[in-house]
C-alpha cells in the first residue's frame, strides 16, 4: 500500500537476526481479465518513443509489449498479468471520462473507488486527477488512474499492477509517465541558460517556499542550506525541532539524513581508489571473503562498484529488519545478505538494496582496519576519510550523540491525522546497517559536504581531497531512472529539466532529506525534515531551485500543495476503512504467533484496544474487512501507520511488494 511504502518500507537501512528456515516466497504473478486481444502485439526490443491513438507521446519500456484496443493502448510488462492503458476519450469531465476509458480497457472497474486527488496543471495537461482504488491485499497489486485533458479531448491512463512489478519496474513505469506529453507540448528546458545569482530576493523566494510547504505538510521543522560559487549563502531553519517545545531549528539542528549516507560512504570508497587501495572493479569477495548474497552466480559478478549500484538485481527487502532487529550487528546484518535472492537480471533494472549498500561500507572499513570489528571498522574509516577531512564535526553514527543537544525529533500522523511524536526508537533498526543510512548530520556540516562535491574534490583552502576521476566514477551511470535519470553510486543524477542535478534523498520514520547540487551552475543545496510528509516538500525543493535560477514556470508550489492535500485526504480514507480499536472476531487472533524470518509477535489485548508486540516495539492495530471478504489487522502507530497483517487459519500473512511472511499461531 502507499503508505507503507513511503513510511516503511522506503527506510533507508536495516537488519534481522540470522534466520534459520526462511518463509520467503516470491509474490506469485495475478492476472487480471482485461478487454479482447487485439490482434497485433508488438514487443519493444529497446525503449521506445511512440504515440497514443491521439498522437500523445510516450516511451514503451524494452521487452514490454504494446497492442492498440480501439482508443486504448495498452502496455504489458514482460511477465504479463500488470498492465498500463494509455485511453484516449472524449467526454464532459473527468469523471466521464474514467468512466468511458474503463469501458475501453476491461468494459468495468471491478473494484471501489477509493479516493479522488486533484493534481495541479503540468507539462501541457490540464484538469488532472488520480482516483485511487481499495483493492485487496491478496490481490497483491494497487489500480489507480490519471486523468488529465489536452485540447477537447481526454487522457485517462489505468494503471493495473501487480505489487511486485511494481517494485522491480518502478524504473520502467517511470520512464512510461515522464515522456507522457500531449501531441505537440515540448517539456519546457534549461539547457544552455546561466543561472542566475541567490541574490536577496531569489533566497526569500526560495525561503517562502519552504515556510508554505512546512504549513502545508504540517511538517513541525525544516533547515535548509545554499551554497553558491563556494560559498553558503544561506542556513536556517523554519519551525520547531519537536512539537510542543519552543526550540527553533537552525542550520546546526542535527537530523537523521537517513539515504544520505550512502553518498558518503561511497565517498568513503573513492578515497580508498584514489589512494590504491582497491578500483572500482575489484571483486568484492577479494576484499572480504565472507560477502555473499543468496544466488552464488550474483555473489561472483558483484565488483565494489555494484555493491552500491542498485542495479544487481537485488530487492528491497527491508521487513526483517523492520521487525526484528534488537541486538543485531553489522555481522549479522552480512548473514542475513547472504540468505537474500535476487529478482532481476544483473545490471537490468533498477532496484534498492540497503542491505547491500551496507555492505559497500563494511568492505571499506575493512580493507582500511581490518583487525577491527565490522562496524568499528566502518565507523573509523567515515571519521578519518569523510567527517575529519571535510570539517563536518556533528555528523556522527552515535545516536545518542546525534539526539543530544540541538536534534530534531522525528514526528508523523497519528491514527486520526494529527501530527505527533514518532516512535523514534524504531529507526535504531538503521545502526546494524547504517552504511546504508545511519548517520545524523545538520545543514551546515551537509553543505560542507557539497561543496566539496562542487568543487570536484578540492577543499576550500585549495588543497586537493580527492582526485577527479575516483570521485566523478560515483556519478557515471549504472542504471537508468525513467528516461531521464540514472543512479550512479550512492547518488542520483536527474536530467530532466535540461541540467545536470546531482542528488540523494533519504526517508527514516519522521526524517526525510536531500541534498542536490548542479555541477554545471556551482550551485547546492540541503534540506532536512523532521516530520512525514517531509518527503513532498524535499522533493519538490529541486524544482523551486531551479525555477529560481532560470525563471522557470511557477509549478513546484502547486505541486507541495496539492501533494500534501491527497496525501491527507489519502489518510482520511484509509482511516474511514479501519475499525479502532480494532474488532476481533471470536478465534480470529491467538496469543503468540512465530516467523522465522521476522521473528515473534504477541497479541495483547489492552484497555485500549488490541496491541501487537514484535519485541523491539509494539503498536495498536485497527481492523478492516477488504473488498475480497478477507480481513486485515493494521498497524496504527504514530509513524509505523500501514503494516498490514492479513488473518488466515491460525496464521498472519505480511507481505512486501515482494516477498511474503506467514506468521503462524504457537
Amino acid at each position: 500500500m502507499r503508505t507503507l511504502s513511503l513510511v516503511a518500507l522506503s527506510l533507508v537501512a536495516c537488519t534481522a537476526e540470522t534466520p534459520k528456515k526462511r518463509e520467503v516466497t516470491p509474490t506469485p504473478v495475478v492476472t487480471p481479465t482485461t478487454g479482447p486481444v487485439a490482434p497485433m502485439v508488438e514487443k519493444m526490443a529497446a525503449d521506445t518513443p511512440r504515440t497514443t491513438v491521439a498522437g500523445h507521446t510516450f516511451v514503451a519500456p524494452a521487452e514490454w509489449s504494446v497492442r492498440v484496443d480501439g482508443p486504448a493502448t495498452i502496455l504489458t510488462v514482460p511477465e504479463g498479468g500488470s498492465h498500463v492503458a494509455l485511453i484516449d476519450v472524449q467526454a464532459a469531465d473527468a469523471d466521464a471520462a474514467v468512466a468511458a476509458a474503463w469501458q475501453a480497457y476491461r468494459k468495468e472497474s471491478v473494484w471501489p473507488l477509493k479516493v479522488v486527488h486533484p493534481l495541479p496543471d503540468r507539462d501541457g495537461w490540464t484538469a488532472r486527477a488520480v482516483y485511487d482504488y481499495q483493492t485487496s491485499p491478496n490481490e497483491r497489486r494497487a489500480v489507480d488512474v490519471q486523468v488529465g485533458k489536452a485540447g477537447d479531448g481526454w487522457s485517462v491512463v489505468i494503471s493495473d499492477v501487480e505489487h511486485g512489478v511494481g517494485d522491480r519496474r518502478g524504473a520502467q513505469l517511470a520512464a512510461i509517465f515522464d515522456r507522457l506529453l500531449p501531441k505537440g507540448h515540448t517539456r519546457e528546458s534549461f539547457a544552455g541558460k546561466s543561472a542566475h545569482e541567490l541574490d536577496a530576493a531569489r533566497i526569500a523566494a526560495l525561503t517562502k517556499f519552504v515556510e508554505d510547504g512546512q504549513k502545508a505538510t504540517k511538517v513541525p521543522g525544516v533547515s535548509i542550506g545554499l551554497i553558491e560559487a563556494g560559498k553558503v549563502v544561506f542556513s536556517g531553519g523554519f519551525g520547531v525541532r519537536a512539537l510542543g517545545e519552543p526550540e527553533r531549528v537552525d542550520g546546526q539542528t542535527k537530523y537523521s539524513v537517513a539515504s544520505n549516507t550512502k553518498a558518503m560512504t561511497t565517498l568513503m570508497l573513492a578515497r580508498l581508489v584514489d589512494a590504491g587501495k582497491l578500483t572500482w572493479e575489484t571483486a568484492a569477495t577479494s576484499l572480504l571473503p565472507s560477502f555473499k548474497l543468496g544466488d552464488a552466480d550474483t555473489t561472483s559478478r558483484v565488483q565494489v562498484k555494484h555493491l552500491i549500484c542498485a542495479c544487481t538485481g537485488m530487492p528491497r527487502q527491508d521487513l526483517e529488519w523492520l521487525l526484528d532487529f534488537g541486538g543485531k550487528t553489522p555481522e549479522g546484518a552480512m548473514t542475513l545478505l547472504g540468505t537474500m535472492q535476487p529478482t532481476s537480471p544483473f545490471g537490468a533494472l533498477f532496484q534498492y538494496s540497503n542491505p547491500l549498500a551496507a555492505a559497500a561500507g563494511y568492505i571499506g572499513g575493512h580493507v582500511l582496519y581490518p583487525d577491527l570489528e565490522l562496524g568499528a571498522a566502518y565507523d573509523k574509516a567515515m571519521q578519518t576519510q569523510v567527517f575529519d577531512p571535510l570539517g563536518m564535526t556533528a555528523t556522527t553514527f552515535d545516536f545518542k550523540k546525534g539526539q543530544s543537544g540541538n536534534f530534531a525529533a522525528p514526528h508523523s500522523l497519528d491514527l486520526e491525522g494529527n501530527q505527533a511524536r514518532a516512535l523514534a526508537e524504531i529507526n535504531t533498526m538503521v545502526i546494524p546497517v547504517r552504511p546504508a543510512g545511519g548517520a545524523w548530520s545538520s545543514v551546515d556540516d551537509m553543505l560542507k559536504y557539497v561543496a566539496m562535491e562542487l568543487a570536484e574534490g578540492a577543499l576550500p583552502d585549495g588543497s586537493r581531497y580527492i582526485g577527479k576521476e575516483a570521485l566523478l566514477a560515483r556519478r557515471a551511470p549504472q542504471v537508468a531512472l525513467g528516461n531521464d535519470g540514472s543512479y550512479g553510486m550512492g547518488l542520483m543524477i536527474d536530467r530532466t529539466y535540461g541540467v545536470e542535478v546531482v542528488h540523494h534523498g533519504g526517508d527514516l520514520i519522521g526524517f526525510h532529506s536531500d541534498m542536490m547540487w548542479l555541477p554545471e551552475h556551482g550551485v547546492g543545496a540541503v534540506v532536512l525534515t523532521n516530520g512525514d510528509p517531509g518527503w513532498l516538500l524535499r522533493g519538490e525543493f529541486k524544482r523551486k531551485l531551479l525555477e529560481v535560477l532560470f525563471d522557470g514556470q511557477p509549478e513546484a508550489d502547486a505541486r507541495v500543495a496539492a501533494g500534501s492535500e491527497s496525501f491527507f485526504a489519502g489518510r482520511a480514507a484509509e482511516r474511514k476503512l479501519m475499525t479502532a480499536p480494532a474488532e476481533v472476531k471470536d478465534g480470529e487472533l491467538m496469543g503468540r504467533y512465530v516467523s522465522e524470518a521476522l521473528g515473534e509477535i504477541v497479541v495483547k489485548r489492552e484497555a485500549g484496544g488490541t496491541v501487537f508486540d514484535v519485541g523491539e516495539w509494539q503498536t495498536p492495530v485497527a481492523s478492516r474487512t477488504n473488498p475480497d471478504g478477507s480481513r486485515s489487522f493494521v498497524s496504527t502507530a504514530t509513524g509505523m501507520f500501514g503494516l498490514e497483517f492479513v488473518v488466515g487459519p491460525r496464521t498472519l500473512t505480511l507481505r512486501d511488494a515482494q516477498h511474503e511472511y506467514v506468521f503462524s499461531a504457537r
